[in-house]
């Protein structure tokens, strides 16, 4: 497998001084994005594949063992505070389950029927996408998850850093991420690992663009939890209307501290009632409820 290879041309690691080893590791890192890029047709079918299923209240699953799982989880576990969304709408699921996310779980990731399980538990539907993450692309805990989501008749995607995988045989979208030989041959947390977190956020990110959780490049659907974020949310109102701070302030109070709300609500004028059901007829697209309300008729 090419995750497994090293690299022959590579000089040995333990004869190089340290800026040397951090010129050659950054080399190497170098080669990830580019090979991402080649995916870009498939992530971008995979996007497009996994908002229509949240559309109709899919949800997006990812299912990994060992860094692979980890950075499914960073990836789930980023989306309420950032868009808004509600916990169980992007889900990540590793082997060995909650005490693997800190420590190794030995031989949790050879466990086929786990995954299936934990699917299960979650009622998984033909409505939801389930995102199968593996740089071997042959983790019989992912493939067990990936045969379960098929049988389920769910949406399945594949990354891989192995081309022609198993469970890119599974996957209705195949990302083949190759990235080759590891810096230190067989450590797939570091290239193959870059690769999957580019792709991930991708997925998650573009699918939150495609529902409208942006506005000019800007979150407009974050949730206030802490005071970092309020001020946050108190500016972005800010930049997108030209309203002063205390006007942002009063209208976030009055939106109950939603910022896309309030936006609509400073830019139309319209009161809070109507720009939820303005938001509500555009599909949540803040864009096109500005362009309904200012369109309709004053009352």
């Amino acid at each position: 497998m090419t995750t497994e290879s090293a690299n022959a041309d590579r000089p040995d690691l333990d004869t190089l001084d340290t800026l040397r080893l951090v010129e050659e590791m950054n080399r190497e890192d170098a080669i990830v994005a580019g090979v991402v890029a080649g995916q870009a047709p498939r992530i971008a079918e995979a996007v497009d594949a996994i908002v229509e299923r949240f559309r109709r209240g899919g949800r997006l699953i990812y299912v990994g063992a060992g860094t692979s799982g980890r950075l499914g989880i960073l990836d789930a576990s980023e989306c309420p505070p950032t868009f808004g969304t509600d916990p169980g709408m992007v889900v990540g699921l590793i082997a060995g389950g909650h005490p693997a996310i800190l420590t190794a779980v030995e031989n949790a990731e050879d466990d086929t029927d786990a995954a299936a399980s934990s699917l299960r538990d979650l009622g998984l539907t033909g409505h939801d996408t389930v995102v199968g993450v593996s740089a071997s692309g042959r983790t019989p805990y992912v493939i067990g998850g990936m045969r379960f989501a098929r049988e389920a008749g769910a949406l399945t995607v594949s990354i891989a850093s192995n081309g022609s995988s198993p469970i890119a045989g599974l996957a209705d979208i195949a990302i083949d991420v190759v990235v080759g030989a590891e810096f230190v041959s067989g450590s797939t947390r570091l290239k193959s690992g870059t690769a999957q977190k580019l792709v991930l956020n991708m997925l998650s990110t573009l699918s939150m663009i495609r529902l409208g959780k942006t506005y000019n490049g800007v979150m407009v659907d974050l949730r206030a939890t802490n005071e970092k974020l309020a001020v946050r949310s108190e500016r972005t109102v800010m930049a997108a209307t030209g309203a002063d701070a205390a006007t942002a302030r009063a209208t976030l109070l009055a939106a109950h501290g939603s910022v896309k709300e309030a936006i609509l609500m400073v830019t139309t004028g319209v009161p809070h009632q109507t720009a939820v059901a303005e938001l509500d007829r555009a599909r949540g697209i803040l864009r096109i409820a500005i362009a309904n309300a200012a369109a309709a008729p004053a009352v």
